[in-house]
């Protein structure tokens, strides 16, 4: 079900919000999730998941919300949200978006009980290595890659072969992984710099010697992490 507005017609609504954050949408964002969008402290956009917490196009956006929180802090925000004015209890992600040169908040509304089972993380990753298999601890990963419809990752000189995909393996790596493309994942421990190419975009050189290209749909996310 898809809720929207008429701001220049429904699909030039609904092509902007994909251009801006379209790679979340298909990245990993759960099928139980709901996703509002709120311009000028009302809602704009609503696509229910299973999770629906019906929200109307056009009502003001609830205060202490997530969407709330997103429009006057201008960051990221994720938070368990508890007897909400929205009917139920609820965990959700805020982002800070850009539409039609107003800022907006983008939300990504799931089931409470998300924050308890989101994450189990991994200890060690196995990866195949000529024909042996290593399992290697999750510590000494450098950084993981999808390539070619195939997950590589580095660790101790050598490259690896797993069978997990990136999207699957990002939301059970330790907080000291970053995505910073949608083909990459470091550890941040092993960020040796942080630079800029010719075209100013972000780039990281790995200790190991790798340089590795930051997205520009990522860049916010990796300058609030790192703190630059």
């Amino acid at each position: 079900m898809l809720r929207q507005t008429h701001l220049k017609g429904e699909s030039a609504m609904e092509t902007v919000l994909i251009e801006q954050m379209g790679f979340m949408l298909g990245d990993w964002i759960p099928k139980e999730a709901s996703i509002a969008v709120a311009v000028a402290g009302r809602y704009v956009y609503f696509k229910a998941g299973a999770h629906d917490l019906k929200v109307q196009i056009g009502e003001a956006v609830p205060k202490g919300s997530i969407a709330e929180q997103t429009l006057k802090e201008v960051k990221r925000v994720e938070k368990l949200v508890e007897a909400s004015s929205l009917g139920s209890t609820y965990y959700g992600i805020g982002y800070p978006v850009e539409i039609q040169g107003q800022t907006a908040a983008l939300v990504v509304i799931l089931p409470a009980t998300y924050i308890i089972q989101k994450r189990q993380t991994v200890r060690f990753l196995t990866g195949k290595l000529e024909e042996v298999w290593r399992p290697v601890p999750i510590g000494q990963v450098i950084y993981i890659e999808s390539s070619q419809k195939k997950t590589w990752f580095y660790a101790n000189e050598e490259t690896y072969c797993s069978i997990h995909t990136l999207k699957n393996l990002k939301e059970q790596l330790p907080d000291v992984f970053l995505p910073i493309h949608r083909s990459y994942i470091v550890n941040i421990n092993y960020i040796e710099e942080i630079s800029r190419d010719v075209a100013s975009n972000y780039i990281l050189t790995m200790k190991d010697g790798a340089v590795l290209p930051v997205s520009q749909n990522y860049a916010t996310s990796v300058r609030e992490r790192l703190g630059f």
